[in-house]
């Protein structure tokens, strides 16, 4: 047979019409004497599974049921409470639509690598999205700079948010110096992803390595990764290193590391927004007593940044 729903008490009865949802679900707590334990030992045994503290925040109007599983919840509630059917469903009203994550401010990497026609030819050889559809949240990155002067292993720390569904891959781009033998160049992909393609151009000491995530990423969700390279020998000592975002980034941290043997006598921080662009941003930095610098940026549109030095 049908339940037959209690009279309503008054106050009960008059904001059940009116709402809002969590004054109607506390009054009819209030209204039935039940403990928030008790509520949810009832729904358990009607196969509804939810949390003390998500009745609680039901409640206090701090979160609203809207997905599959919450609504059943409201359903069965109104059966444990005794209350008309649809009684407290029709207060939540229609679905609240998810706010649209704001777009995110793109440049392609030719505009942050020279020469740029090099970018576009070994990005031609990786079939996919040149834009592979992920933004930086933070960014750690470490590079050593060895005692002939030359920057000989970069290592990344980095996670990433996906800005479209479906990502799985992340396009790890390095530049060595003048002179660099880029065959021997060695990509490490060692957290979170593996090895995928690798593409070099030698004139323009030039690496791409698609880096394959072990997920498929949706809109919005985080992956983190970890990676690596390994230079070869250069004809002319690193005096720069430098970062090329095509993306907005949340946070980045650089730091460089000096050999005893070789320590600048300048360094210095900049930022600029295309390659060869005089730098609009530029601060000394000051080395510490483990012979390294570094940086700290955050909230970053699309540019170039990084570390100089002079070695006399």
């Amino acid at each position: 047979m049908p339940r037959t729903p209690q009279a309503q008490p008054p106050d009960l009865a008059s904001v059940l019409r009116t709402g809002p949802f969590h004054l109607a679900l506390r009054a009819a707590l209030a209204a039935r004497g039940l403990a928030l334990h008790r509520v949810q030992q009832h729904l358990a045994q009607r196969g509804v599974q939810v949390g003390v503290t998500s009745l609680s925040y039901w409640q206090q109007g701090r979160r609203r049921p809207e997905r599959v599983e919450s609504l059943r919840a409201v359903r069965a509630l109104e059966e444990v409470l005794e209350l008309p059917a649809h009684s407290l469903t029709r207060l939540l009203g229609p679905r609240t639509p998810a706010a649209a994550p704001p777009p995110v401010a793109t440049r392609p990497y030719r505009d942050l690598i020279t020469p740029a026609d090099a970018v576009d030819g070994l990005l031609a050889e990786l079939p996919g999205p040149r834009d592979t559809g992920v933004h930086t949240v933070a960014h750690i990155e470490r590079i050593r700079i060895g005692p002939d002067r030359q920057l000989v292993r970069r290592d990344s720390q980095h996670a990433v948010r996906a800005h479209r569904d479906g990502i799985d891959r992340y396009l790890a781009i390095y530049q060595g110096d003048p002179g660099c033998d880029v065959a021997s160049v060695r990509v490490r992909a060692e957290e979170n992803c593996r090895p995928g393609r690798v593409r070099r151009d030698q004139s323009a000491h030039l690496v791409i390595a698609e880096l394959l995530l072990d997920r498929r990423l949706r809109s919005g969700e985080t992956h983190l990764l970890g990676y690596g390279f390994d230079d070869a020998p250069s004809a002319a000592p690193s005096t720069e290193y430098v970062r090329g975002f095509n993306s907005g980034t949340g946070q980045y941290v650089l730091q460089a590391t000096f050999d005893p043997a070789a320590l600048p006598v300048r360094c210095h921080r900049f930022a600029a927004d295309a390659p060869g662009a005089a730098p609009r941003e530029r601060e000394e930095l000051t080395l510490d007593g483990h012979h390294c610098v570094h940086l700290v940026a955050t909230g970053l549109g699309p540019c170039l940044l990084g570390v100089s030095w002079d070695w006399d």
